[in-house]
């Protein structure tokens, strides 16, 4: 049967796609536009959106398994509700959903609030679904790099109890790891979620740090001025999306981002590797032109 992955051409869904394909799974990636899409050998493409009814019966017929994944957009919510409820019409029992850590408390940031209503769907449905919950990613940080380097300072309000920040590519083995999974058991599994995270759970003066030993020169953290890094966003992104990123910066000041016990442990275990570090990210960012 096949697997399929929406979000395809982004960040995480490219690479869980990669990951899957290294694996020899039937992969189907559920793109808006094939132009841009650029898959290992054997990849089906499909192209469609997460609001057109139509073309999601379509990629949904054949499909056994499904990773959703929803980008932070205004319809959020909505595109994901609509994708299960359809995918539960197609009868696909194996599903991967990626939400966001700590969703039940930061309950008040829109693009959290909106998984959580997400993971209610697919528990009280009784659906048969691995629930993906990461921290921060650290790839975020590539959009900041420039401030980094440019001006000395590590500009995320990220705040003094820290954020256990995860690599993107560890997100999508542990992903692709559940899909097959799932994909290969031969009943449904029952719900599952496991929290995505990182080895380290770094505040902002420990990150600035770490940028300080990998560019040979004092970076600092100015703090968290949330009225000023809302009015830097939104140079770059709708008001709207600013005020969501303020939000979730005053929960990460007031709450942090740390990990359960066992939390490392598990994902450790499940890669057979040890988690990527900050310091290798920042490294590898350091290096890129």
């Amino acid at each position: 049967m096949t697997i399929l992955v929406t979000g395809a051409t982004g960040t995480v869904g490219r690479q869980i796609v990669e990951q899957l394909a290294k694996r020899s799974a039937a992969v189907r990636a559920f793109v808006r536009d094939p132009s841009k899409a650029s898959f290992p050998a054997g990849v089906e493409v499909v192209a469609g959106d997460l609001l057109d009814i139509d073309s999601l019966r379509s990629a949904f017929s054949g499909v056994s398994t499904l990773f959703l994944l929803n980008g932070v957009v205004a319809d959020e919510f909505t595109q994901a509700i609509i994708a299960l409820n359809l995918a539960r019409e197609a009868g696909i029992e194996r599903i991967v959903y990626l939400s966001v850590i700590h969703s039940d408390v930061y309950v008040n940031v829109p693009h959290f609030a909106g998984k959580y209503g997400v993971e209610r769907m697919i528990e009280q449905m009784g659906l048969n679904a691995t629930i993906l919950r990461p921290a921060y990613f650290m790839d975020n940080d590539h959009t900041v790099k420039h401030v980094i380097t440019g001006h000395g300072v590590y500009p995320m309000p990220i705040g003094s109890i820290g954020l256990a920040m995860v690599d993107t590519r560890d997100i999508a083995e542990v992903a692709a790891i559940e899909l097959l999974r799932r994909e290969q058991s031969a009943v449904p599994l029952p719900l599952d979620r496991i929290d995505l995270v990182g080895p380290d759970t770094l505040t902002g003066t420990a990150v600035a740090a770490i940028w300080s030993d990998v560019l040979g020169r004092k970076i600092i953290y100015p703090g968290e001025d949330l009225a000023a890094f809302e009015k830097n966003m939104r140079q770059f992104m709708p008001g709207w999306t600013a005020f969501d990123m303020r939000l979730m910066g005053e929960r990460f000041v007031s709450d942090g981002m740390v990990p359960e016990a066992g939390d490392v442990e598990r994902l450790t275990s499940m890669l057979g590797r040890p988690l990527h570090t900050y310091s290798d990210f920042a490294a590898r960012a350091a290096a890129a032109a």
